[in-house]
């Protein structure tokens, strides 16, 4: 299979790089045309435009910010549904409001035919350069067979949630848990710190007990440094994912009170300042 990858950002970026160290044929195509520089030289070709990427390949892969960029990338002048055919199909990596996915596919299906697989991504930057994200697909069970080969040197797992949306649903829990998180790990860190307890230890003492988590080892450090780092993520990406999560609840009449307060909170953190920067500085809406 040819592949076209839109979206060469902190994810699409290594993402991009295991796909060819794999063996695939990979046309790129980013917004902006200087972040595709390293994947170019490791052997990936830069098309022209949407509409030049979408000719050449079989499968179209997106890893975009949000849910408008996908609508654009997707749907706008000169994107992928002016250009698609019926037989390739649309995988995207990013993590997009529900329903508006499943919209989308709907009116790609209509304009051109082509199919669509939500296949939202956890496990950071990180697992991207590793291949070991975990990736959760809403689709149709003889689309998601036929891309797990692409999605092989990406993921330790790929499941297979439902219909088209049941992949960004199941993100939405994944992020609600994470959100929740690191919210709680820079109050805790905060107290720890203020009560004179040597902090930078925390995620060594809680390492393999109830408490502990991927965050707990990753961002529980640099909370307890209280540092700045150079982004991995970005807050506003966390705060989006929480806004999506108390949507999604509003239009099913269920209540999310934690995911609530906790983009209320990341929100308040993000207006100082700090929405394109890690999560780890988190800590200092409490410091503060």
């Amino acid at each position: 299979m040819k592949l076209g990858f839109i979206g060469i950002g902190l994810m699409g970026k290594p993402m991009t790089q295991r796909l060819l160290q794999a063996g695939f044929e990979v046309s790129v195509w980013n917004r902006s045309s200087d972040k595709l520089a390293e994947v170019k030289a490791a052997g990936a070709t830069v098309a022209s435009s949407i509409g030049e990427l979408v000719e050449q390949v079989d499968l179209v892969l997106l890893c975009l910010a949000n849910t408008a960029v996908v609508e654009e990338v997707v749907l706008g002048a000169g994107g992928v549904a002016g250009h698609g055919r019926a037989d390739q199909l649309l995988v995207d990596f990013s993590s997009s409001d529900p329903e508006a996915t499943r919209d989308f596919a709907a009116r790609l299906k209509a304009q051109c035919g082509m199919g669509w697989v939500d296949s939202p991504v956890s496990g950071g930057v990180a697992g991207a350069e590793a291949g070991s994200l975990a990736i959760m697909c809403g689709g149709d069970a003889a689309d998601i067979e036929r891309i797990r080969p692409v999605l092989a040197p990406l993921s330790q797992r790929a499941t297979h949630m439902g219909p088209v949306g049941a992949g960004q649903v199941t993100k939405v829990c994944n992020q609600m848990i994470v959100g929740c998180n690191l919210m709680v790990l820079a109050e805790m860190m905060a107290l720890a710190k203020a009560c004179g307890v040597d902090a930078d230890k925390i995620p060594e003492a809680l390492a393999g007990g109830f408490a502990d988590s991927k965050p707990m080892q990753i961002t529980g450090p640099l909370m307890a440094d209280e540092s700045d780092p150079d982004p991995k993520w970005h807050v506003r990406t966390l705060l989006k994912d929480l806004d999506m999560a108390v949507a999604q609840s509003l239009r099913e009449g269920s209540a999310t009170p934690m995911s609530g307060l906790a983009a209320q909170l990341m929100r308040q953190h993000g207006s100082k300042g700090y929405l394109e920067r890690d999560p780890a500085t988190l800590i200092k809406l409490y410091k503060d």
